[in-house]
């Protein structure tokens, strides 16, 4: 199954992600040959960068005290809003150079290439992304169809889907039969045509580990032989 990229998107989760590998990986670094060095550098970005977002923290909520502080100022009114006071801001974390977030990355891509590296690993030290969960309900083949040489060519948009089924009505009484599964995004029916004109029909349905899934789609018609 596929899986999400295991970098969150927001400042608070790079933090923590930050924070658990600093805490984390001293456990597998012979096993990773992850040297000192790179240790200590990892710790002392993920203290930088959660400084950072600390005193961003601070200041913007202590931002919002003063703003109401200079509009009552301003314009007066019934409620008495005292003088803010200035934040305190935590202890200045040791001076890191900047690009916390790529050097994560580039450290990670060390961590997965590693000769040692497992899946288990991985997990433990939370690089590894949550399985997606994939909705198929809404799935639908948009089916185009033409003729090339004689012969009838179904065209689709593939998507996420592994594969697809494409049925077919030859006319011959017999109704719709499947024609192939094809894993491309175009199928060509070599079927021999009728030496009479008769109408052909085709219907399809994508197909993901090996099932059926999400909805048929219409049916699309093209006029062979004769």
């Amino acid at each position: 199954m596929a899986k999400n990229y295991y970098l969150p998107k927001d400042d608070s989760g790079k933090a923590e992600l930050l924070e658990h590998l600093a805490n984390r990986l001293p456990a597998y670094a012979e096993t990773l040959e992850i040297s000192a060095l790179d240790i200590a550098g990892l710790q002392a970005d993920a203290e930088a960068f959660r400084d950072a977002i600390a005193c961003t923290n601070a200041i913007q909520a202590n931002a919002r005290h003063w703003t109401a502080f200079k509009n009552f100022q301003r314009d007066g009114g019934v409620s008495v809003n005292p003088r803010p006071h200035v934040p305190d801001l935590p202890a200045p974390a040791q001076d890191v150079a900047p690009g916390i977030v790529p050097r994560l990355t580039a450290l990670v891509s060390r961590l997965k290439t590693a000769r040692n590296y497992n899946e288990a690993i991985g997990r433990d030290l939370q690089i590894i992304g949550a399985e997606q969960a994939v909705d198929t309900g809404d799935w639908k083949p948009a089916l185009e169809i033409g003729i090339k040489a004689g012969h009838p060519v179904i065209k689709w948009p593939k998507g996420d889907a592994e594969a697809i089924e494409i049925w077919a009505d030859r006319g011959d009484g017999q109704g719709f039969s499947l024609a192939t599964v094809a894993s491309g995004a175009d199928y060509t029916d070599t079927t021999p045509t009728p030496a009479t004109g008769a109408v052909w029909k085709y219907k399809a349905i994508y197909r993901l580990r090996d099932a059926q899934v999400g909805q048929w789609s219409g049916v699309v018609s093209v006029a062979v032989g004769g």
